[in-house]
């Protein structure tokens, strides 16, 4: 259960890594010349450069991110855990020790009046 959140908290925090490395990039050709066939580069994702600093790390956390996920949803698939999971149920009731109900009484809870007769 702890490995869960540790682990969703570190997946949280390389997206957000991952987020601002995407974002510091420098845009290859991004005007909107190159959008539309415009500009002047002939390949499809513009001039190929060496891998800097920021594309390697976009290419290590892409793959944490990947990991991540997989792991968080192979975590996930046992289902939420019990807080009472590892304790012991309530200890086994001998079979004769079963309370039976008390048998039902037949006198009246008020007791009748006798009759009197009058005196003579």
């Amino acid at each position: 259960m702890i490995t869960y959140y540790l682990l969703s908290t570190l997946y949280v925090i390389v997206c957000f890594v991952l987020l601002l490395v995407i974002l510091l990039q420098q845009g290859k050709g991004g005007d909107m010349a190159s959008a539309f066939g415009g500009g002047s580069s002939q390949t499809a994702f513009g001039a190929r450069g060496g891998a800097t600093v920021l594309s390697k790390a976009t290419t290590i956390f892409a793959v944490l991110f990947m990991l991540g996920a997989l792991a968080l949803a192979i975590i996930g698939q046992r289902g939420p855990g019990s807080i009472v999971g590892g304790m012991p149920g309530p200890a086994p009731v001998p079979k004769g020790a079963l309370a039976t109900p008390a048998p039902k009484s037949t006198t009246p809870a008020t007791p009748a009046p006798t009759p009197t007769t009058p005196p003579k």
